[in-house]
């Protein structure tokens, strides 16, 4: 079998999980968004945005094969399907399909078992921080808040996480929605209707501001608000759909909502 050895990664999920299964070498370019690991920036060439990419610049790499996201990019895929270049487009949006793309990547660069090590101490930690959140007196509501401009809510991997560390997510029936424009909260005082214990933020690309949503009209009468529970998890340790969701954001989920129970005890 002849695994490839040139690979781009468009994601930051790719990228690190390829690095945490040790085949960091075959990497020879990623996204400029890429923050974890904090060393790929500095070894690996960054030829993509999220939503673009510098064609020429992959094909000088000449990867064999180049690994992307959803639908989202389907438009650089195409452009290097055409150029005739190997791409393979994961879809993950869940807990499971994070876990199924670890295990899949480890199968295509020949290291099946390093990968399902990796998942199954994830699921090892699923589990152990399901056992504790089942001894919970009572689940606080969450509202977890990926953009506030407009109000963004509900994406899958980040709901099922807030179950897992024993929350309910304020707006759970959103997680069946793969657009973020499905997600949009037209009305802020739903939010105040909802009456979460715990505002989360994870604003992609800038600063969580909970004074800012503090203020917001009518905000003021919501729990969460009223006893100082409003949060930031980063958006590299949550809103990417791979092991950093899988291992920092849900050990701060679990923190945030595990504190809250103490204090509400």
């Amino acid at each position: 079998m002849i695994y490839p050895s040139r690979i781009v990664c468009l994601t930051e999920e790719t990228t690190e999980t390829l690095y945490l299964l040790g085949e960091q070498q075959r990497i020879v370019g990623i996204s400029g968004f890429t923050v974890r690991p904090a060393k790929a920036r500095k070894e690996k060439p960054k030829v993509s945005a999220f939503t673009s990419a510098k064609i020429d610049k992959i094909l000088a790499l000449e990867p064999d094969l180049v690994l992307g996201f959803s639908d989202l990019q389907a438009d650089i895929a195409a452009q290097l399907i055409r150029a005739g270049i190997a791409v393979h487009v994961f879809n993950q949006r869940s807990v499971e399909g994070i876990l199924r793309m670890i295990t899949l990547l480890g199968a295509m660069v020949g290291a099946p078992e390093k990968a399902n090590a990796l998942a199954a101490k994830y699921r090892q930690q699923i589990e152990a921080i399901q056992i504790e959140a089942v001894a919970l007196s009572r689940r606080p509501c969450v509202y977890f808040e990926e953009w506030d401009e407009p109000m963004i809510s509900g994406i899958r991997w980040v709901s099922e996480l807030i179950a897992i560390a024993g929350g309910k997510d304020c707006f759970a029936e959103l997680a069946t929605e793969q657009s973020a424009k499905q997600r949009i909260i037209p009305d802020p005082l739903e939010v105040v209707r909802r009456a979460p214990d715990i505002i989360i933020g994870s604003w992609c690309g800038k600063k969580f501001r909970p004074d800012h949503v503090a203020m917001r009209l009518g905000w003021d009468s919501i729990p969460a608000v009223r006893n100082n529970q409003l949060f930031e998890i980063k958006s590299c340790d949550i809103l990417q759909p791979g092991p950093a969701a899988l291992a920092d954001g849900l050990q701060q989920l679990h923190k945030i909502i595990r504190q809250w129970a103490i204090q509400t005890a």
